[in-house]
């Protein structure tokens, strides 16, 4: 544990000082998988891109 805070620590102090996090990375992600897992077996790849791009860009 002490090796994963002496990895993070820039990022954990980043937090506190700047109130700064990546929720809303984290969020898209989440929104971006739960898109890919209700097309589950799409053929065209490129339409599926296309749609992920007009719904989350």
């Amino acid at each position: 544990m002490a090796n994963t805070i002496h990895l993070n620590y820039k990022s954990i102090l980043n937090y506190f000082i700047n109130r700064s996090a990546n929720a809303s990375a984290e969020s898209l992600n989440a929104k971006i998988n739960a898109f890919r897992t209700q097309f589950r077996g799409v053929k065209n790849v490129e339409f599926f891109l296309y749609r992920l791009t007009r719904i989350f860009g």
